[in-house]
């Protein structure tokens, strides 16, 4: 028996083990943007965009003063974050340079365009923008043709100027 998932759901939030709340907190409230919604002492907090209950929980229950997960074990291999324009991409990455981040990578994905970085406990991230569906790459058949290619950054800052 089959079974596909409805179409309108939606991944809610996730929650990172972190070593050092408030360090956690000063990387994805105080450079990414995001808002305080509720913190539990100093072993857990709450984050989101535009006031909704929670994105992002960060949290030390497990984890407090720990180093970063093994790279190669099973785990969460990043978060994406959705960004609602292209213009919002080039601003979060005009301001994560200024702060002198480390990018991990960088890539045209087709139906997509995202920048690949680190938090402080190297939880992956990815700060991305999806291309109208109407854009997306197909084949012949009209399957998906999804790829990666070097995003092209002085394109994207273009956007500022728009």
């Amino acid at each position: 028996m089959s079974y596909t998932v409805p179409a309108a759901t939606t991944i809610g939030h996730v929650h990172l083990k972190v070593s050092d709340l408030q360090r956690s907190l000063d990387f994805y409230c105080g450079l990414l943007g995001f808002e305080l919604m509720t913190k539990f002492g100093d072993q857990a907090a709450f984050i989101s965009a535009g006031g909704y209950h929670h994105h992002i929980g960060l949290n030390t229950w497990h984890s407090k003063g720990m180093p970063p997960a093994p790279e190669n074990a099973a785990g969460l291999y990043h978060v994406a974050i959705l960004y609602p324009t292209r213009k919002d991409l080039a601003e979060i990455y005009k301001r994560l340079t200024g702060a002198g981040v480390a990018f991990t990578g960088f890539a045209d994905h087709g139906v997509s365009e995202a920048l690949y970085l680190n938090d402080p406990d190297m939880n992956g991230l990815e700060l991305y923008w999806d291309r109208p569906r109407e854009q997306w790459p197909k084949d012949e058949n009209g399957n998906l043709t999804m790829y990666t290619h070097r995003l092209n950054i002085s394109d994207l800052l273009h956007e500022l100027e728009r």
